[in-house]
């Protein structure tokens, strides 16, 4: 495994929140929330499509998006990164 691999095994919920900023984290939710593809996720978050198509290459990265069929969906590990973010809200 390589170190970039490792880092993005290990990094922390303010290490994600940090890389994915603002509009990334709101294009995780919105995922999350039933937008699938790039229209759908201009709908629910009000971002341009470039600033989407910005966005999910990250999200694919860090393991928490995968893509089907054209469509986005959450990782088990994004599950997990959701859960923690309702978590630190509480």
């Amino acid at each position: 495994m390589s170190k970039d691999e490792d880092f993005f095994e290990n990094e922390s919920l303010d290490d994600l929140k940090y890389l994915l900023g603002d509009i990334g984290i709101e294009i995780f939710l919105a995922i999350d929330r039933g937008a699938k593809n790039f229209k759908t996720i201009q709908i629910f978050t009000g971002c341009s499509i470039s600033c989407i198509k910005g966005r999910i290459p990250v999200l694919l990265e860090l393991n928490l998006i995968y893509k089907n069929n054209n469509d986005y969906f959450l990782t088990e590990k994004g599950i997990d990164f959701k859960k923690e973010m309702k978590y630190e809200t509480k």
